[in-house]
C-alpha cells in the first residue's frame, strides 16, 4: 500500500492574514485511509526546485463535521507555508500520509468530564479539532480553553470560536490572552507563564475539577504551563502535549571516534523492517537510524527530522539506541522500545528495529 496518498483540495480560504484553512478530499479510493482522530496531524510533501520536502500540519475539523481540513500558518522563510498561503488553489492535489499522532484521549458519550486546553499561535489547530469533537460527542461535559497570541489580528479560527461558545452555552469557555494589546482586565495582557497560569487557577479556572489538560505551542510555554498544572494537583498522565515548534529544531550528526570510520568499534548491523520487508545494512555508529535507512532506498516514513512529530517513529527489538531528542513519544512508548529514528543512534553492534509496529 503506497505511504502517501492523492488528495484533492476543494478550498483555500484565509483564517487570518497569513494563515489559510485547506479542505481535503481523499481521492483513489483512500477515504478511509483518512478516517482521523481529533487532534491527529497529516505528513505533506512536496518538491520544490528538485527538492522533496515534508511538513506535518494539524487537522482543525471535527469528527462530526464530515471533512478534513488542516490550517497552515506561514512562517518566515517557509517554504511550503509560504507556497500553500499563496499559490495554493481549489482544484490543485496534494500528497499526504494517513492521519497520525496520539494527541488525544478515548471519548464517552456518557462521560461528565471537565477539560483544558493551551493553545499559542497556529498550535489552536489540533486543540480546536479537540474541543469541537468532544463537545459534540460529549454532551455532558466542558471545554476551557486559554488561547495566546501576539494581538487580535493574529488570532486563528477567532469568529469560529465565538460561534462554538454560542453553540455550546454554558460548557465552552475561551480565555484570550494578547502579548502586546491589552486588555480590560490586566491579567490577559502579557505571555501565558507559570505564574499567569497560577493566578488564572485561582480565579479563573476552576483546576480542581479539570480531567484533562491539552497543550500546544512553543517549547518553553509548553514547559510553564505543565508546571503550573503539576502544583496545581495535575499528574502526568493527565496532560497531554504536542509540539508545533521545537527550540531545538535539529541536531548534527555526532562525531564519530577518532579511529578509522570503517573500524568495527564504529560500526553497526542493522536489520530494519519496513513494510512487511527486512532489510540488513552496514551503518555508522554516528549516523541516525532514520538517515541510514534513506542512504539505503528504504522509503521510512519522516517529516519534521527534529523529534517533534512522531511520524518515524520505529521499535528497538533488539540491540540499543541512544534518542538524543523526543518531543513526541509518551513514557510508557518509550519503555516498550518505541523511539524517534530520526534522533536515534545506535550504540550496541547489532540492532534489529521495526516500523510495522
Amino acid at each position: 500500500m503506497a505511504r502517501f496518498h492523492d488528495l484533492e483540495v476543494t478550498d483555500v480560504r484565509k483564517t487570518i492574514r497569513d494563515a489559510v484553512v485547506v479542505t481535503l478530499k481523499p481521492v483513489n479510493g483512500a477515504a478511509e485511509a483518512f478516517d482521523f482522530t481529533q487532534g491527529q496531524y497529516l505528513t505533506f510533501r512536496r518538491d520544490f526546485d528538485g527538492e522533496e520536502l515534508r511538513r506535518s500540519y494539524s487537522i482543525c475539523a471535527g469528527k462530526d463535521e464530515g471533512i478534513l481540513q488542516v490550517g497552515i500558518k506561514r512562517v518566515d522563510g517557509g517554504a511550503f507555508s509560504t507556497w500553500a498561503n499563496t499559490e495554493l488553489k481549489a482544484g490543485d492535489t496534494l500528497q499526504a500520509m494517513a492521519p497520525m499522532g496520539t494527541f488525544f484521549t478515548p471519548l464517552d458519550g456518557t462521560a461528565e468530564k471537565h477539560y483544558l486546553g493551551f493553545a499559542g499561535g497556529s498550535g489552536i489547530t489540533p486543540v480546536l479539532s479537540i474541543l469541537k469533537t468532544t463537545l459534540a460527542e460529549e454532551p455532558k461535559s466542558s471545554f476551557t480553553l486559554v488561547y495566546a497570541n501576539k494581538g487580535v489580528n493574529t488570532i486563528m479560527f477567532r469568529e469560529e470560536l465565538e460561534d462554538l461558545k454560542n453553540l455550546y452555552m454554558g460548557r465552552f469557555n475561551v480565555i484570550h490572552v494578547l502579548e502586546s494589546d491589552a486588555q480590560e482586565i490586566d491579567l490577559f495582557t502579557g505571555l501565558v507563564t507559570e505564574e499567569k497560569c497560577a493566578q488564572l487557577f485561582e480565579h479563573w479556572i476552576d483546576i480542581e475539577n479539570v480531567d484533562t489538560a491539552f497543550i500546544c505551542g512553543p517549547e518553553p510555554m509548553m514547559l510553564g504551563i505543565a508546571a503550573a498544572l503539576r502544583s496545581a494537583g495535575l499528574d502526568d498522565s493527565q496532560i497531554k502535549f504536542e509540539l508545533f515548534a521545537s527550540a531545538q529544531p535539529g541536531r548534527a550528526k555526532r562525531k564519530a571516534a577518532a579511529t578509522d570510520a570503517a573500524s568495527s568499534a564504529n560500526q553497526t548491523k542493522a536489520a530494519i523492517t519496513l513494510d512487511g520487508a527486512t532489510q540488513t545494512i552496514e551503518m555508522g555508529k554516528d549516523m541516525t537510524l532514520l538517515d541510514a535507512a534513506l542512504e539505503n532506498a528504504m522509503d521510512a516514513p519522516y517529516a519534521c527530522k527534529a523529534g517533534v512529530c512522531s511520524t518515524c517513529r520505529c521499535k528497538v527489538l533488539e540491540g540499543e539506541v541512544e534518542m538524543v531528542a523526543n518531543h513526541a513519544l509518551e513514557d510508557y512508548e518509550v519503555e516498550k522500545g518505541y523511539v524517534l529514528s530520526c534522533q536515534a543512534y545506535p550504540v550496541t553492534d547489532n540492532v534489529v528495529v521495526d516500523y510495522d509496529q
